[in-house]
């Protein structure tokens, strides 16, 4: 990748992405709304600019992180905005987010009506994974454009499969969420089991985490922060997931999926919000179910 890459929201997944294309030597150009985390590019080696406007005049391939269908509706005016006064080419962008499906294709009609292609590329796993080639970035949308970006994407996983049509790559994101979802209380239902028990939950993990049966990169991951009662710093904080819960519930409601696990699991996250963990891992789901069952509190390493 001898051109800049642009970067449009620079929190924990986009800054990621921002420093494994840094370690690799290729120019970086980027925006996010938070002073903080422009300085942040900055330290890193990249180029943090004034407005999502300028990334699009400065790279031909610009990826989006956004929290919020706010912040894409922000971006996908200010990008327009940009081609309207601008008549040369048009930038490629990698809509990474996750976030409703009607805003994503808002964001793709929107962005076609000013000649600029945008992919649906939604990425599974979290920053703390990144390094480990641990994400799943389901790609979807006009497929020579998907396999323009491979190399790019390549940077970030191997494992990138194309998902089809534009939108898929968003539906398989909610797919794989909707099980982590489950699989945090059905991990954090079990240590607590096993606490009840008098087992040890450090030879639980040891034993069902490489599991072929039992263990996932779930458990292995989260697993070890039951195993510690510490949760911080998040890989995933309750507080944001809770986002990614109600996306997950309106689209299976409006699709007429039942999602009785899963209602199941959504008020052990609420508890986890309403106990002071919002800013906590999801992880921490344990703890709510700990305290149901009476385990003594954690002892504080401050």
């Amino acid at each position: 990748m001898d051109t800049a890459v642009g970067i449009i929201g620079l929190g924990i997944m986009g800054g990621a992405m921002a420093q494994a294309l840094l370690v690799r030597g290729t120019r970086v150009v980027g925006f996010d709304t938070a002073e903080g985390a422009r300085e942040r590019l900055r330290a890193a080696g990249g180029e943090p600019l004034a407005a999502a406007d300028e990334v699009v005049r400065a790279a031909p391939t610009i990826i989006v992180s956004l929290a919020t269908s706010a912040a894409l509706s922000a971006t996908v005016e200010a990008i327009a905005g940009a081609c309207r006064s601008d008549l040369g080419s048009r930038p490629l962008v990698i809509e990474t987010s996750t976030l409703p499906l009607e805003d994503k294709q808002a964001a793709l009609d929107r962005l076609a009506a000013v000649g600029v292609t945008v992919l649906d590329c939604p990425i599974s796993g979290t920053a703390v994974r990144l390094p480990e080639r641990a994400w799943t970035i389901f790609v979807s949308g006009d497929r020579d454009a998907c396999e323009r970006i491979d190399p790019l994407l390549t940077v970030f996983a191997d494992n990138k499969p194309y998902v089809g049509e534009f939108g898929n790559g968003s539906r398989m994101k909610l797919a794989a969420n909707h099980l982590v979802a489950i699989y945090n209380v059905a991990y954090g239902e079990s240590m607590t089991f096993c606490r009840k028990m008098g087992l040890d939950p450090a030879q639980v993990l040891e034993l069902f985490g490489p599991s072929p049966v039992l263990g996932t990169g779930v458990l292995r991951l989260r697993g070890r922060m039951m195993v510690a009662r510490e949760y911080q710093p998040a890989t995933m904080k309750v507080e944001v997931w809770q986002k990614d819960m109600q996306v997950i519930g309106d689209e299976a409601k409006a699709m007429g999926a039942p999602t009785p696990l899963f209602d199941a699991c959504r008020m052990v996250y609420t508890s986890a919000m309403a106990q002071g963990l919002g800013g906590h891992d999801t992880a921490s789901v344990c703890e709510v179910l700990g305290r149901m069952a009476a385990v003594p509190e954690r002892v504080s390493k401050n």
